[in-house]
């Protein structure tokens, strides 16, 4: 990953922590074997002394971690959806609408920042929603 795609999937990550995104962290072990361990939100790792550290204290500072959200296509909006972003987009020449067209589509975890094309995020579909209840 450059630096430039880790900016680009930090600045988005940041973005979505007050809604829940849920992401795959996939790190390499004591012994360079690659296991994945879901995480029900970005927000159980935090940032300490510019390690990472989850809430059960396990210590990431040593691994390449490997942090990807699971993200909706914009093309699997439904309809009702459509609807309500195309209404929110009515006033987003104005900063403040634009700002809540963002927030929606954060909170409906869709990919704008086509993150999902460049490998950065996990397409949500079917078989692997973590969002369904």
């Amino acid at each position: 990953m450059t630096q430039e795609e880790k900016q680009l999937l930090l600045k988005d990550l940041s973005a979505r922590l007050p809604y829940d995104v849920k992401v795959c962290v996939k790190l390499p072990n004591h012994q360079e074997k690659i296991f994945e361990e879901q995480i029900g939100d970005l927000k159980e790792i935090t940032r300490y002394g510019g390690y990472l550290v989850n809430s059960k204290g396990i210590d990431y500072r040593s691994f390449n971690l490997d942090i990807k959200p699971y993200l909706r296509p914009l093309s699997s909006m439904t309809e009702e959806e459509k609807l309500m972003y195309e209404g929110l987009m009515i006033g987003a020449d104005n900063v403040s609408y634009m700002l809540d067209v963002i927030e929606w589509l954060n909170a409906n975890h869709f990919d704008y920042r086509g993150l999902i094309e460049k490998g950065l995020a996990i397409e949500v579909n079917e078989s692997n929603n973590p969002y369904k209840e």
